[in-house]
């Protein structure tokens, strides 16, 4: 009876870490072909300058895919130290979530105005060189999000010591139409369109933290169980 349980908690386990290796696997993928295909695409914020998109996928990826062979190997083979790895792995990064979001909270004044003066002080580097990765970002979020700067286009003059904005500004978009005044540019800044797409998807973004919530309990909860399991069943055959 108890190898029947053993037998069934060690398989779901490894299916579950299964799933979470493999889309470890696609995040490292996709932030590594990134990486390559559009390495100029950096970040926006000057002093966090790694803080890339592709770098943060990569690093996401890898810590899944970490994570989900430590369940998936211990699982098959039913080793008590990688399944108490995986659970300990597990349980740091659900602390460490619970830290950032209660200091968020907390700070969350803060965190927005540092958050628009640090945007604010990288508009300094769009023309200058070697910063080819910071002004790809810029157009491509202006471009899609329909916006100017990051609370109003003045922010543009204000750094660039000239009145001028972007070609990605114009609501119609032609060469140098950022340094014609007589042209229509995006009214809001980019870091309120953000703002605006959060609060508009707050249930969406809410859902899906509950879920990787309870992916991680549920990841945790297999692994003990399944240690536990081991663990007396040794203990029974010893005896």
């Amino acid at each position: 009876m108890a190898r029947g349980c053993i037998c069934c908690v060690k398989y779901m386990l490894f299916l579950f870490n299964l799933f979470f290796w493999l889309g470890g696997c696609g995040l490292l993928g996709v932030g590594v072909w990134l990486s390559v295909s559009q390495g100029s695409f950096a970040t926006l914020s000057p002093s966090f300058p790694s803080l890339s998109a592709a770098n943060l996928i990569i690093t996401l990826g890898t810590v899944v895919m970490v994570t989900g062979f430590f369940g998936c190997l211990g699982a098959i083979k039913e080793n008590k130290c990688l399944l108490l790895s995986f659970f300990i792995v597990l349980l740091i990064i659900l602390l460490a979530e619970l830290i950032l979001l209660i200091l968020f909270f907390v700070y969350t004044d803060e965190v927005r105005e540092n958050a628009r003066q640090d945007l604010k002080e990288g508009l300094v580097l769009y023309n200058t060189e070697n910063n080819a990765g910071l002004r790809d970002a810029w157009n491509t979020i202006q471009r899609g999000w329909r916006c100017c700067g990051v609370t109003k286009p003045d922010d543009w003059s204000s750094f660039m010591l000239e009145n001028v904005v972007p070609d990605s500004c114009c609501q119609q978009v032609y060469l140098n139409c950022g340094r014609n005044a007589s042209n229509s540019f995006w009214a809001h800044g980019c870091y309120d369109k953000v703002e605006q797409w959060v609060d508009e998807n707050k249930h969406l973004l809410g859902t899906i933290a509950m879920c990787v919530l309870v992916i991680q309990l549920l990841g945790m909860a297999f692994s003990m169980t399944l240690y536990q399991q081991i663990h007396r069943a040794g203990k029974k055959y010893q005896a």
